[in-house]
């Protein structure tokens, strides 16, 4: 679900919408749906009132890095390179992840991640390469590092995700930190475009439903429930479909091409990233694996 949002995006900016806007549009959407999710769970939740009052900010945080911030820089980033290298690039936040464990969380990175998270950059830099043959180099140099920025900063999300979805469930959870980033969002496009919220065309806003059902409200929970069960690196390697899926999809819907170089390059991407989170969830590795 999640591997949709790029294909309905760029599907929607061909309608003359702005990435602020239609990020707007998808956070009102989705935001009855958190709202009413988030008091029916918190009604029936014994505890959870102390509970997000003292991690307050941490959750106030957490969901302007996660909705807020990354898919701010994310939507940008559409704006100038093509899906399917987008979702590459977003792909890479299994070792964004590994790399933020061991500076948070002080986790040992071995020898053989670092190999496998190398690799797995020169394969991007292969992928890069094949779209900026066809596009102007510096909009795709820009594109790209908006959405590496998206990619670390919903790194950050996923880590600081575990601990709390287990303390308050995670409806309650993701309710709270999607509440939140919907809130910023509306405000931000309030104080720079007005609440233009009736200035579209009719796909726009049925592209924006979509977004928000589909790659936004029921993929929200589902990861955030799927992290509190398996934790965050399990829950990566069952969505290493998603790039694949992007790409299929902007091949089929959007007409985008991929090269030989772009094919092989994303192979060494899925493989390195694949390797890299099989190491860090090795159960002789890892003596927290039986308890997940």
């Amino acid at each position: 679900m999640f591997s949709t949002k790029a294909i309905f995006v760029k599907l929607a900016y061909r309608h003359d919408v702005d990435a602020l806007s239609l990020l707007m549009l998808r956070m009102l959407f989705a935001l009855p749906f958190f709202l009413v999710l988030g008091i029916w769970q918190y009604t029936s939740t014994e505890g959870g009132s102390e509970i997000i009052k003292r991690y307050k900010w941490r959750l106030i945080g957490l969901g302007l890095l996660g909705y807020y911030i990354a898919s701010y820089f994310d939507l940008k980033g559409l704006e100038l390179i093509d899906a399917s290298l987008e979702r590459m690039i977003l792909f890479l936040y299994p070792t964004v992840v590994v790399f933020l464990s061991f500076l948070i969380y002080k986790v040992q990175i071995k020898r053989s991640q670092v190999i496998a998270i190398c690799i797995g950059y020169l394969g991007m830099y292969l992928v890069f390469q094949g779209n900026a043959g066809s596009h102007a180099s510096k909009s795709v140099l820009e594109g790209s590092l908006l959405v590496l920025i998206s990619t670390i900063t919903y790194s950050l999300y996923l880590v600081g995700t575990g601990e709390l979805s287990k303390k308050l469930g995670s409806v309650i959870y993701n309710s709270i930190t999607m509440t939140i980033a919907a809130l910023a969002i509306i405000i931000h496009n309030t104080i720079f475009h007005g609440f233009n919220l009736f200035d579209f065309t009719p796909p726009v806003y049925l592209y924006a439903l979509a977004i928000s059902i589909i790659s936004t409200v029921i993929p929200s929970y589902l990861i955030v429930e799927g992290i509190r069960i398996v934790g965050a690196n399990h829950s990566s390697i069952l969505g290493f479909v998603g790039p694949v899926s992007t790409i299929i999809l902007a091949i089929v819907i959007l007409g985008e091409q991929i090269s030989a170089v772009q094919a092989v390059g994303s192979m060494v991407v899925f493989g390195a990233v694949v390797f890299t989170v099989i190491q860090k969830d090795n159960p002789a590795q890892s003596s927290s694996t039986k308890d997940e």
